[in-house]
């Protein structure tokens, strides 16, 4: 049976995910810290902040494999709107298209991914209050 402020440190666990909106890697540092402060006191506990650990670790991965994509993306447009002649530099502002289209693309899936990391979030808070165990979908187990 899992005591209620097992739950209520869960729930606290799982919403630390946001902590990355107040500092960096935040969303890592508070659930790490609330895991080696009590991962002696509950086996549930412990499970549980290794979840989350795991979860944000692969949340920050796929964000980061798509910020670099989006990086030589964008150097690529940029260099071809910047032209030499007679080794000075100006620049086209001619935008296309099709770098328009790559960036919002990129920004929507950006945004796609901040979305869903909030649903899970708050599902997660929601069903650790409630007693059961929830497994974040797509997560790489760094921490085993």
């Amino acid at each position: 049976m899992i005591l209620q402020k097992d739950k209520n440190l869960a729930l606290i666990t799982h919403l630390s995910g946001f902590g990355s909106y107040f500092f960096p890697l935040g969303s890592i540092i508070i659930p790490f810290v609330i895991r080696e402060t009590k991962k002696e006191e509950s086996k549930f506990i412990d499970n549980l902040t290794k979840d989350v650990v795991n979860f944000n670790l692969s949340y920050l991965l796929y964000v980061s494999i798509l910020k670099l994509t989006i990086v030589p993306i964008f150097m690529n447009s940029f260099i071809e709107d910047v032209f030499i002649k007679n080794h000075h530099f100006y620049f086209d502002s001619n935008i296309s298209s099709n770098e328009i289209f790559g960036l919002v693309s990129f920004g929507s899936l950006l945004s796609l991914l901040v979305i869903i990391k909030f649903v899970l979030i708050v599902q997660a808070a929601i069903k650790t209050n409630k007693g059961e165990h929830y497994n974040y979908p797509f997560t790489i187990n760094f921490i085993k």
